[in-house]
C-alpha cells in the first residue's frame, strides 16, 4: 500500500482576508476531488480560523505573535528579531515533513500594499529555501506578481520564485513582472484568478432590493511606495467614494457596502455615518462564498478590492472597478469590462457616476459578455489543476515527469 501525499498549504490564511481564504478554499476543494488521498495541513497566520473553517490541522506561520505589529519597544524589537531566527528552523522542520507545499494564489510576489521585505516576504523565502534543500515541491499557484521597488523586497521575492518547483499566475502582467525581476518564466503558465473555481450562487437566487449597488470599499492607503502620501491618498479615496454613496442615496437607490478584509470595517463606519441613510446597509460577508451571494443580488457593483471584483464578475453582476493596481485593470479586461475602471487613487465622485450611470444602461449587453468569459475561465482553471496533477503528483514517482525545477 502506497504512503499518502503528504500536502501544505502555506499562506496568510485565516487572518481575516476573505480573498486569500477563498484561494486556500479553491485549492482544498481541486484536492479533495482530484487527491482525496492526500493528507493536508497548513502553516498559516490564522491557523484556528484555518483548523475551524475547513477541518485541517494548522501551525502559526510565526513564533513571534506579534509580526505584524510596529515593534517600538527593546523587549518587543528583540523579540521579533528572535523570530525570525527560530522561523528558519521552524520553518524547515515543517517544510521538510512533506512532499508538496502549495502557495494558493495571493499577491505574494508583490507589493501593492504596504509591505515590509522581514515579514512574508521573509517568510516565503523560508519556504521556497527549504523546499529546495529537502526536495519538498513548491508549487506558486495562481499567484499575483509586480514590480517592487524597495531592493531589500524584491531580492526576496525574486529567490523564493527562483526556487520554487512549480509558478503559475493570474494573469500576463504578473508573469511579466516576474520576468523583469530576472526570473526565467519561460515555462510558467497564466490562468484566471483560482476564486474563480469557487461554486457561483444558483442562478435562481433571490434578486436584492430593486435598484440595489453593492459598493465594496477598502482601507485604502495606497501602495508600497506611497507611504509618505498614504494619509492623504486614503482621505481622497474615502472623500470621492463617500459622495458617489450619497449621490446613489439621492438618486433613491438602496446601497449595500462591502467589505474584503477586516480591516476595512473602519471605512465603512465612516460612509454610514457621513451619509446617515435607511438605504444604506453593510454587508456582514464571512467568505467569498457570501460575497458572491451579495454581489447576484444587486443590479451593479462598484467595488475595489480585488477579491470583491473576482466575485462580482465569477456572479455575472456588471461591474464598475476602483482600481488601485494594474491587476485589477487586467482583471476587468479578461472579464470583458475594461471599460469601466476608474483609478482608486484620484476617486471622482461626479466621473464615477457618469462611468455608472453607462454601465448600467449595457447592463443586459455585459451581462451576456460576463456569462460566456465566466465559461471559458472554469476550462481554463480545469487546465490549470491538470497542470498542476501533473507537476506535483506524477504517477509512481516517475523520475521523468516534469517538475518545472529551475536552477536559481
Amino acid at each position: 500500500m502506497s504512503t499518502p501525499v503528504r500536502v501544505g498549504v502555506f499562506g496568510l490564511l485565516g487572518s481575516g482576508n476573505l480573498g486569500n481564504d477563498g484561494s486556500l478554499e479553491a485549492v482544498l476543494g481541486y484536492l479533495r476531488a482530484e487527491h482525496p488521498e492526500a493528507v493536508v495541513d497548513a502553516l498559516c497566520g490564522g491557523p484556528e480560523v484555518v483548523a475551524a473553517r475547513y477541518r485541517i490541522p494548522a501551525t502559526r506561520l510565526h513564533w513571534y505573535r506579534g509580526e505584524y505589529r510596529t515593534a517600538s519597544r527593546a523587549g518587543a524589537i528583540a523579540s521579533k528579531g528572535l523570530g525570525k531566527l527560530v522561523d528558519v528552523f521552524r520553518t524547515a522542520a515543517w517544510v521538510r515533513r512533506h512532499d508538496v507545499v502549495i502557495v494558493p494564489g495571493m499577491g505574494v510576489l508583490e507589493a501593492t500594499l504596504p509591505l515590509r521585505p522581514w515579514g512574508f516576504p521573509y517568510a516565503l523565502f523560508l519556504l521556497c529555501a527549504s523546499g529546495r534543500l529537502f526536495g519538498t515541491r513548491v508549487a506558486l499557484v495562481g499567484v499575483g506578481a509586480a514590480a517592487i521597488g524597495d531592493r531589500p523586497t524584491r531580492a526576496l521575492v525574486r529567490w523564493s520564485a527562483r526556487l520554487a518547483a512549480y509558478r503559475s499566475y493570474r494573469d500576463a502582467l504578473s508573469r511579466d513582472a516576474l520576468r523583469e525581476m530576472g526570473v526565467d518564466t519561460a515555462r510558467d503558465e497564466v490562468y484566471p484568478d483560482l476564486a474563480f473555481a469557487l461554486p457561483a450562487p444558483p442562478a435562481g437566487t433571490p434578486s436584492g432590493p430593486p435598484g440595489l449597488v453593492c459598493v465594496g470599499v477598502m482601507d485604502f492607503h495606497g501602495g508600497n511606495d506611497d507611504r509618505a502620501r498614504a494619509e492623504e491618498i486614503h482621505r481622497r479615496y474615502l472623500d470621492g467614494t463617500t459622495r458617489f454613496v450619497r449621490a446613489l442615496v439621492e438618486d433613491g437607490r438602496p446601497v449595500r457596502l462591502l467589505t474584503g478584509d477586516e480591516c476595512d470595517a473602519r471605512v465603512v463606519a465612516a460612509i454610514l455615518e457621513a451619509v446617515d441613510s435607511p438605504l444604506v446597509t453593510a454587508a456582514e460577508a464571512a467568505s467569498l462564498a457570501d460575497l458572491m451571494k451579495e454581489t447576484v443580488a444587486a443590479d451593479t457593483v462598484v467595488a475595489t478590492r480585488y477579491h470583491n471584483l473576482v466575485c462580482a464578475l465569477k456572479a455575472g453582476t456588471p461591474t464598475l472597478a476602483l482600481s488601485y493596481a494594474a491587476k485589477s485593470d487586467a482583471l476587468m479586461a479578461r472579464m470583458g469590462l475594461d471599460a469601466y475602471c476608474h483609478p482608486a487613487r484620484e476617486v471622482d465622485a461626479d466621473r464615477l457616476l457618469e462611468q455608472f450611470r453607462t454601465l448600467e444602461k449595457r447592463s443586459a449587453e455585459l451581462r451576456q459578455t460576463l456569462a460566456e468569459r465566466n465559461r471559458l475561465t472554469a476550462r481554463q482553471l480545469r487546465d490549470q489543476f491538470a497542470a498542476l496533477t501533473a507537476a506535483l503528483f506524477p504517477a509512481n514517482d516517475d523520475p521523468h515527469a516534469r517538475t518545472r525545477q529551475e536552477t536559481p
